[in-house]
């Protein structure tokens, strides 16, 4: 069997971190589809950028809507809604043969609303409109006042991939609006049962930064053991009495996604971040390259519940190292805006 079709079997999917024209038009995307079992798409502005820069097909588009004299975001968004609209397109199948629950396609807010959460709101709501696609995924960040939009967007009846997280505090805190927003729906008398939504968990950036700070027989697992212990929360949180209601009434729960799961360190597996959290009602959303190794090498297994009891006693050690998790994940998640902020205003000097 293929390796990644291999994967399935144990309740997870996987989704391709990367959206293109030429993955669309190629036909490498439908081929992904058909035989690797990808069930989703996810994109960012760094993803957009590298894809407009050096994609050919971009350049009468892009020569056209400058002539028209939109402002660069406004040329940003004709130029993608239409590439994202046609990955949702060949994602539909998936989306229809699973009930909603995989076929997804994410497109990301401004990366400038990160804490701006009215504008955030609106931006979603727009964009949301204007792809039109019931397998559409708005993404935005999981700071404060993304979280707020959040529940918010969940109470519309959006579907959202709310992102950037690294602490558990983190995903409680984006559990708790998602749990909020389907409330106030259910009170209100309005389905449940379309609305999808995925926290992306980040690995490889947790390990960059945490390895320096711990002892060696800790570096290499502080994410891992994150990872676990935030989907044993979910356990708790999503097959226990508080989410029963909700669940009864068509509510899904909201999976975690990894993410950022390209290896960054050499020393370690190439596929450490596929291979160490495979398990049920799980996404893994991943670039490329590590699709491709996946693919030549990767071995699915049954392993995320494999030592979930043992990743809080990791969690624990690197603590008592004094290693702040709730500081460090704030910190990633502050790098991270700063990056998409970054790879936005380049993309932006490539619309204006």
């Amino acid at each position: 069997m293929n390796r990644l079709k291999a994967i399935r079997p144990f309740g997870q999917r996987i989704w391709l971190d990367n959206l293109s024209r030429d993955l669309l038009f190629s036909g490498e995307l439908a081929r992904l589809i058909k035989e690797d079992g990808i069930a989703g798409v996810t994109s960012n502005p760094t993803i957009f950028h590298k894809a407009i820069s050096t994609d050919p097909r971009y350049r009468d588009d892009l020569a056209a809507l400058k002539a028209r004299g939109f402002d660069p975001e406004k040329t940003y968004e004709e130029l993608v809604i239409p590439d994202v609209r046609e990955a949702c397109d060949l994602m539909l199948p998936v989306y229809q043969e699973s009930r909603g629950d995989d076929g997804y396609v994410s497109l990301e807010v401004s990366p400038f609303l990160s804490r701006d959460r009215d504008g955030t709101l609106a931006a979603a709501r727009r964009l949301w409109q204007a792809v039109g696609r019931p397998n559409l995924m708005i993404k935005i960040p999981a700071t404060k006042e993304g979280i707020e939009a959040f529940g918010e967007l969940t109470a519309d009846g959006i579907n959202v991939n709310i992102t950037l997280l690294f602490s558990l505090t983190q995903v409680e805190a984006v559990w708790d609006a998602y749990i909020a927003g389907l409330e106030r729906r259910h009170h209100d008398g309005l389905p449940l049962d379309h609305i999808k939504a995925v926290a992306s968990f980040f690995l490889s950036r947790v390990d960059s930064l945490v390895d320096p700070l711990v002892s060696e027989p800790n570096r290499g697992k502080v994410a891992i053991a994150l990872s676990k212990s935030a989907y044993g929360r979910y356990l708790e949180r999503f097959h226990g009495e508080e989410f029963e209601t909700l669940k009864e009434a068509g509510a899904r729960p909201q999976y975690l996604l990894w993410a950022s799961t390209g290896t960054k360190n050499p020393a370690y597996s190439d596929v450490l971040y596929v291979e160490s959290l495979i398990g049920p009602e799980t996404i893994n959303t991943v670039p490329d390259a590590t699709l491709a190794k996946f693919r030549d090498h990767g071995i699915a297994a049954d392993t995320l519940i494999e030592g979930i009891d043992d990743a809080a006693d990791l969690l624990g050690r690197v603590e008592g190292e004094g290693l702040d998790l709730d500081a460090i994940g704030s910190r990633l998640q502050d790098d991270g805006l700063k990056l998409f902020e970054q790879s936005f205003t380049e993309l932006l000097a490539l619309t204006a």
